[in-house]
């Protein structure tokens, strides 16, 4: 079996886990493949960083700092505050030294003229993770911020500075994707969209993780035109985000942090969006009929991931209601 799972962050990485738990428990030889989202990347320092490639490698590695959600277990940040005394790069984005050893590698095959999939390639060959990372696009698409700053109008930020310095306490007035119009897929991706038995949008950010990847340019149609099934994890539980900001992001395309409004913001696939199921949690099975009068079929089941099992249990699901829409 061929599993393509878009994701982006703590989420995509989680359900990863889960998703690779599910099939070694199947056996045979599956493969499984994540299209990572890249509008979170950024140049500091005079380095590359990829915050949800990294999150997911390191994760898939079993080597990421579980307490913190992000960067690498037994970290030490002498080099980012040697940074901070030289004024170099952003004080408040906080690098660890093994994950600068991660930068530095990559940002020198950059230099070379490699492009980010092959140092995606190079960097994720030294663990076995048990899946194929590719990131969405090997063109430099960043993510910007409209915020509302009363001290200064039409203000526009990295999405970093909006997601970490102020924890979105600036309200976003809009997102744009820099570069996003001229990207494409990179190597790989169509082709893990078109060549899949089952296709995952994971449980992540719908504007900045998952929105960021389905809007380069052949990724939406690749979507729409392949023979898998199509099927969502709802990052919303009980009207609330599971984890980080998405609700700050929601609010400002004028979608509800609710699991049907996500549900039919991504859409029905038979209607020209992008879903043929969705799973929602328990809490929310009510919302199940109106989200099927979408078109799109709909299983409340336990979404929340706190271990291996529960991960792996949700994989199946995600299966299961796979197998139920390609029937």
């Amino acid at each position: 079996m061929r599993i393509t799972v878009l994701a982006g962050g703590v989420g995509g990485a989680r359900f990863l886990l889960g998703m690779r738990e599910r099939l070694a428990q199947a056996g045979g030889g599956h493969e499984l493949t994540a299209v990572v989202n890249t509008g979170d990347d950024a140049w500091v320092a005079g380095l590359r960083i990829t915050p949800d490639l990294d999150s997911i490698m390191y994760a898939l590695a079993g080597v990421n700092d579980t307490a913190r959600g992000w960067g690498r277990e037994g970290e030490t940040e002498r080099v980012s505050a040697e940074l901070t005394a030289w004024g170099v790069g952003w004080p408040w984005f906080t690098l660890g030294d093994l994950d600068l050893g991660a930068h530095i590698a990559r940002t020198s095959w950059l230099r070379e003229g490699l492009p980010l999939s092959t140092a995606v390639e190079r960097l994720t060959a030294r663990w076995p993770l048990g899946a194929r990372l590719l990131p969405a696009t090997d063109d430099e698409v960043e993510t910007w911020v409209r915020v509302d700053d009363p001290a200064e109008s039409g203000r526009t930020i990295h999405f970093q500075e909006w997601w970490v310095r102020y924890r979105s306490s600036l309200a976003a007035l809009g997102f744009e994707h820099r570069g996003q119009a001229e990207a494409r897929p990179a190597p790989g991706v169509l082709n893990a969209i078109a060549d899949a038995d089952v296709v995952v949008l994971a449980p992540s950010n719908p504007v900045v993780s998952i929105g960021t990847i389905i809007d380069i340019p052949g990724i939406r149609d690749a979507l729409r035109a392949t023979s898998a099934p199509v099927i969502g994890v709802s990052p919303i539980i009980g009207g609330a985000v599971v984890r980080g900001m998405a609700d700050a992001c929601l609010s400002a395309i004028g979608v509800a942090t609710a699991a049907d409004a996500v549900a039919l913001h991504y859409g029905a696939r038979a209607s020209g969006g992008l879903l043929d199921g969705w799973l929602i949690d328990e809490v929310d099975a009510a919302l199940v009929p109106g989200i099927e009068s979408g078109g799109i079929a709909t299983r409340a089941v336990p979404l929340w991931m706190r271990d291996p099992a529960t991960s792996s249990a949700l994989a199946d699901d995600v299966l299961s209601l796979a197998e139920a829409v390609r029937g």
